[in-house]
């Protein structure tokens, strides 16, 4: 691969999804679009992994322009991992999509393309100001999928969630941007390679830099500024909830590892506050899982756990560090994505993810059973799973470089978390099921197919009625599900559920809805029982961001 091939990790998303608008009735042509263009895209991630082995960086300027005016893209194997990682996640969950017929939408596929077109332009690019114009990107078909097809009341809370999702987001876009004009102000320029080592010789750039990084970590969802995360998540859909938590937090914490290796070059005197920050991020994630009743809120609270993990890898700033921060990474979005489509999966089935309505399914429901175990022992690091690799690769650096207390709270907050998924076990997967417990009628699964709907309705529109027919006076009854609106209270029906919960005549959970998580748990362990290629992918990511000269040449095409 060379690097002007770069362009068409954006252009072939961006130019796909405005050819499918016009098709929005040939849902499953959509779909189709959307998947091959998703496997290419992961694809090409794969192959610049392999362009990316020996430690090069790829790069071009888009538009013909010179160094310093064009935008530059420029990949390296950390720009490259992320771009594999992405790809597969988008992928897995898009299939999710397919089976629980989220994706028969109009206009599903044209905001995923575009959404993907966002996360690998900001991957790719190498500009502070495009990193925010690509942000952008991403986060504006992000809103519309929030609430795409939540039907009747879910609709409410989904607009509730996103309405948080965009203030936020917004008012971190701002604070971003300001912090870019600021760099600009004072270096005169916003290309990272231009601005490598800036931030360690001038505290003025430092300072400029520093608002960008604060914006970041509000994407990021580090404490203090977390609490959006929890709150926001839970209100959409499973398959939009899976598919955001590899994606959006995850291209901020990129972002805050390229930076600061680029532009600080790693400056020792600002790591401490790192470590704080990300020690206490562990620990409270962790905490507030504790409270929680339903399935995703136990998870969005574990997520932000968990980014405090992965972020410890930029505060302990040398090679062991850098390269077990890297694999955590990599480990964290594909177990997180794993639970999150597992539990998904019996949300959609049975319309709820609350503890105490649900219970036995390990009996009626064994694969589901076993996807959601394997990750989540991963997920608390226990072997022979990814997250043993990356957690005691972490572990070693965090005693390697003498951060005792981190590495004791490490320790702590793992057990925690083992705790909280054996509480997700106990009341989903364990015990006897409550009185009543079925999957959803049949009818509420999935919207009327817009191919065959000869009135031309709205997808969800028969969907919603046979979900409402089916509820009746329980589905108005604020106990009788489990989705957590951002309100804190609980909302009726998960966004997926009233319209692709069960098939008809099916009792249990179909193959389809078991695939994505399940393979992304045989994903996990395939990197804890292997981890040495992955080790070694992140050992190859992390010498380049310690020694950023590569990457700085390619830019700037010397």
């Amino acid at each position: 691969m060379t690097g002007s091939a770069l362009a068409l990790f954006v252009a072939i998303p961006l130019i796909t999804a405005g050819l499918l608008v016009p098709l929005k009735e040939r849902w499953r042509l959509n779909a189709a679009v959307l998947m091959t263009v998703l496997a290419g895209s992961l694809g090409g991630g794969v192959a610049l992994v392999l362009a990316a082995r020996d430690g090069s960086t790829l790069a071009t300027s888009i538009g013909l322009w010179q160094a310093g005016i064009a935008i530059p893209f420029a990949a390296d194997m950390l720009t490259a991992l992320m771009l594999t990682a992405t790809g597969l996640l988008t992928l897995t969950c898009s299939g999710f999509a397919i089976a629980t017929r989220y994706a028969s939408h109009r206009y599903f596929a044209p905001l995923v393309l575009v959404l993907t077109a966002g996360v690998n332009g900001a991957l790719l690019t190498a500009d502070l100001f495009n990193l925010f114009v690509f942000i952008e990107v991403m986060l504006l078909p992000s809103y519309a999928l929030f609430v795409l097809a939540a039907p009747g009341r879910g609709r409410l809370w989904a607009v509730a969630g996103a309405r948080l999702y965009v203030t936020v987001n917004l008012l971190t876009s701002t604070i971003f941007l300001a912090g870019v004009g600021f760099v600009y102000g004072v270096a005169g320029t916003v290309n990272l390679a231009e601005l490598a080592g800036a931030a360690k010789e001038d505290d003025a750039v430092a300072a400029a830099v520093a608002i960008c990084l604060f914006a970041l970590s509000i994407k990021a969802a580090v404490v203090p500024v977390h609490g959006w995360l929890a709150r926001a998540y839970p209100a959409t859909s499973p398959t939009v909830t899976a598919m955001f938590s590899g994606l959006h937090t995850k291209v901020a914490i990129y972002a805050i590892y390229r930076i600061y290796a680029v532009i600080f070059d790693g400056d020792s005197r600002f790591l401490w506050i790192g470590v704080a920050a990300f020690s206490i991020t562990m620990v409270v994630g962790v905490l507030g899982a504790v409270g929680e009743t339903t399935t995703r809120n136990i998870l969005a609270f574990h997520m932000i756990s968990q980014i405090g993990y992965i972020l410890m890898g930029v505060a302990l700033f040398g090679l062991v560090g850098l390269t077990a921060g890297i694999f955590y990474l990599i480990h964290h979005m594909i177990v997180k994505a794993s639970l999150f489509l597992s539990t998904g999966a019996v949300e959609v089935r049975y319309g709820t993810g609350s503890l105490d309505r649900l219970g036995g399914l390990a009996k009626r429901e064994p694969w589901i059973a076993v996807s959601f175990f394997a990750a989540a022992l991963s997920l608390a690091g226990v072997p022979p799973f990814s997250g043993f690799v990356a957690k005691l690769s972490l572990l070693m650096a965090s005693l390697s470089e003498g951060q005792i207390v981190a590495a004791v709270l490490m320790v702590l907050v793992s057990i925690v978390t083992l705790m909280s998924m054996l509480k997700i076990w106990s009341g989903v997967f364990w015990g006897h099921p409550p009185e009543g417990l079925d999957p959803a009628p049949a009818g509420a699964d999935a919207p009327a197919d817009p191919d065959e709907d000869e009135a031309g309705a709205e997808p969800a529109a028969a969907a919603v009625a046979a979900a409402s027919s089916a509820a009746g006076s329980a589905a108005s009854s604020p106990g009788t599900q489990g989705t957590a609106r951002p309100d804190g209270a609980v909302a009726t029906l998960p966004a997926d559920a009233a319209v692709s919960s069960a098939e008809p005549g099916r009792r249990r959970i179909g193959p389809a809805l078991i695939a994505p998580g399940l393979a992304l748990a045989l994903v996990t362990l395939t990197l804890g029982l292997g981890g040495e290629l992955l080790l070694s992918l992140s050992e190859t990511a992390a010498l380049g961001l310690m020694d950023t000269s590569g990457f700085v040449e390619a830019v700037l095409g010397r």
